[in-house]
């Protein structure tokens, strides 16, 4: 279960960068409550998840998923490029998390 937890902390926190984004320097309403509700969401859930995962495994892979996440919308919304380049680094984070669980002493 806190593997779970930890995808939906990152779900959230890819929210959290998107409404960012949208605020327009918070100027606009709805995704300035959006960005404190998906930030608070991404906390409650990695805290959770820090409950049985390592903190520095926890964080760690929370960071790579959100980072993957926010790449991938900033391509598909926002119509930034995706070199060869940038998706083998994104690979190579997706490899470096996974291997993060899967050598974690954790089973949650």
């Amino acid at each position: 279960m806190a593997w779970l937890f930890l995808i939906v902390a990152s779900v959230f926190e890819v929210g959290w960068v998107l409404s960012l984004k949208l605020s327009d320097g918070f100027t606009k309403w709805i995704p300035m409550i959006t960005y404190a509700l998906c930030g608070i969401g991404a906390a409650f859930f990695l805290s959770r998840a820090s409950r049985t995962i390592p903190m520095a495994t926890a964080y760690t892979v929370w960071v790579g998923m959100t980072m993957v996440g926010t790449a991938i919308v900033d391509a598909g919304i926002f119509k930034q490029s995706m070199s060869w380049e940038r998706i083998l680094c994104l690979a190579l984070i997706v490899l470096g998390t996974g291997g993060l669980k899967w050598f974690s002493p954790t089973t949650g």
